[in-house]
């Protein structure tokens, strides 16, 4: 993997969650903090899980795993979410953007959050987080959709259509 294609993986994975989240954006209070039976829980449950994975692995990556988890009741609002949201994705392009090539595809190791240790080709472990957010993104466009709030297609090939 090279420096140059993760970045374009972060970059739709920007884009794909600002779709589910302009989406989201239309929605009533009530909407957004209702309960649902994902495996996560509501919309406001679907994205924390979400934000926390992305947040956690950046932290690990970095070499300071967090002690705490973010939580949905973190959220009160919306509002709170999206102001977080954008804060994670900025500090997370960012160092997206400070790696090289080298550091992508040497061998990263971690604990779990059970505190088993782990090894894994960094760009891996990066793929992994991505991919992850695609699984609950689409869980989140469900519910949005439910809810008469569609955010459109999220997949990769529209994002490269639409000029990434």
């Amino acid at each position: 993997m090279n420096k140059q294609d993760i970045q374009l993986l972060y970059k739709y994975n920007n884009w794909a969650s600002s779709r589910i989240l302009d989406a989201a954006e239309n929605l009533i209070e009530e909407q957004f903090l209702a309960p649902a039976s994902y495996p996560h829980g509501g919309l406001r449950s679907t994205l924390t899980h979400t934000l926390f994975a992305e947040w956690l692995w950046r932290k690990r990556w970095q070499g300071n795993p967090p002690t705490v988890w973010i939580k949905p009741e973190e959220f009160p609002t919306f509002d709170s979410l999206r102001t977080r949201w954008k804060e994670e994705e900025k500090t997370l392009s960012d160092f997206v953007a400070s790696l090289s090539d080298e550091k992508l595809n040497a061998v990263f190791h971690y604990k779990t959050t059970s505190g088993e240790a782990r090894e894994n080709i960094l760009w891996h472990v990066m793929a992994h987080v991505v991919n992850h957010g695609t699984q609950h993104r689409s869980e989140a466009a469900a519910m949005l959709t439910e809810l008469g709030h569609s955010p459109g297609d999220i997949d990769l090939m529209l994002f490269l259509r639409e000029g990434s």
